[in-house]
């Protein structure tokens, strides 16, 4: 796995002060992307063991609220390997800390794919940002999300009642 960018303090991708990670990766090419070179999976740099310390060490103050995860594509097959680890990890070392996640496929199409390590993922994350961004559909009153059909999902509550829950102070 690849990653574009590690941003060190990012206040668009989520509530409070956060750390975010790029992963690089992605088949969907929205129109109006506006990050297109993490469409390509060799792009940026080597995820490894040492990029996981480096994000703990980032995430170790008190006024960070949480980790991003974006891309790209963080729920690619090549990504999920290099994430699960470190949403783990994160999750031990900072319980009190969100981890939120951007992608492109719908909670439900995650869900029907039945796949190990995309339940893996769904099981830690606090919220995730569903749906393809679709530039017809832009509108930038909406918080932490580009178009309309994107959803931000209060994963703890889908997880609890077993259907999507959105995080209703986001809508």
């Amino acid at each position: 796995m690849n990653y574009a960018d590690i941003k060190t303090i990012d206040v668009q991708d989520g509530t409070g002060v956060r750390v975010s990670i790029y992963v690089s990766g992605c088949h969907f090419h929205c129109k109006g992307c506006h990050n297109k070179e993490a469409w390509d999976f060799n792009y940026g740099k080597k995820f490894d063991e040492s990029t996981i310390e480096y994000i703990l060490g980032l995430l170790d103050h008190d006024y960070i609220s949480g980790l991003s995860i974006l891309g790209g594509e963080p729920m690619e097959p090549v990504n999920q390997q290099g994430l699960i680890p470190l949403v783990k990890a994160v999750k031990e070392k900072f319980p009190n800390k969100d981890i939120w996640c951007y992608t492109g496929y719908t909670y439900e199409e995650l869900v029907s794919m039945e796949d190990e390590s995309i339940n893996n993922l769904l099981s830690i994350l606090d919220l995730l940002v569903d749906g393809r961004y679709v530039q017809e559909k832009r509108d930038l009153t909406l918080l932490f999300r580009g178009s309309k059909n994107q959803r931000v999902i209060d994963m703890a509550l889908t997880r609890e009642k077993k259907e999507v829950i959105l995080a209703e102070k986001y809508l």
